[in-house]
């Protein structure tokens, strides 16, 4: 039977590389898939992941019913065996429904690969439709690190290194931005609590408060 997957995690764990990689294995089998994405680091109409992988993409606008576009799809002729959503917090909940209705009704698997909370550990909406309605919720096992070595949990902002909890829920951006610009940093649950980056933690280090060593 045809599935609607949500494969979840932090930034940095390898989800696009995951849907790269499903998209691979079965176009080698001769099947067409789908691929929609929505604000990608690579820019607009790709999937890109951070090993250099790139392909072509739908961008898809808020204003997009993807039911509809696949029935036009595959109206005029072409062909679609399955699709890969990719940066699935970004949709809209209407257009997770819409997901749901690709399988259910045109019978596809649809894979969606996304974050499930935000900056400030809250629920995107698109991610908690697809936690809703989803037959399979997969926990992607290659696990992103907190700078101090344990799993990272958590997506913060950073804007100079230091941590921000408020602002716009999407802001584009990437883990391998320069400290001056806004990016984001995976923590553990303890440092994103304590809203401890890695910058940060290397500042706590170098605290002239650490007492001097002197010759006898």
């Amino acid at each position: 039977m045809p599935e609607l997957v949500f494969f979840s995690g932090t930034m940095d764990c390898g989800k696009s590389t995951l849907a790269l990689q499903i998209e691979h294995n079965r176009s080698a089998r001769g099947l067409v898939g789908m691929i929609f994405t929505r604000d990608d680091r690579a820019g607009h109409g790709k999937l890109s992941s951070r090993l250099g992988l790139v392909t072509d993409a739908v961008e898809v606008e808020d204003d997009v019913d993807l039911y509809a576009y696949l029935v036009d799809h595959l109206s005029q002729g072409r062909r679609a065996d399955y699709v890969i959503a990719d940066e699935a917090q970004f949709l809209a909940p209407e257009q997770i429904d819409q997901l749901a209705r690709v399988v259910d009704d045109l019978e596809m698997d649809v894979f969606a690969f996304g974050i499930t909370t935000d900056f400030r550990s809250k629920l995107f909406p698109g991610s908690q439709r697809l936690v809703e309605l989803a037959d399979r919720v997969e926990v992607l096992q290659v696990e992103a690190l907190c700078w101090c070595g344990a799993r990272a949990t958590h997506n913060a902002r950073t804007v100079g290194g230091v941590m921000v909890v408020e602002g716009a829920q999407v802001v584009v951006g990437d883990v391998t931005r320069s400290a001056d610009e806004i990016g984001y940093e995976v923590l553990c649950r303890r440092h994103h609590r304590r809203r401890m980056t890695a910058a940060s933690a290397r500042a706590a280090a170098l605290s002239p408060d650490v007492l001097p060593v002197t010759a006898d």
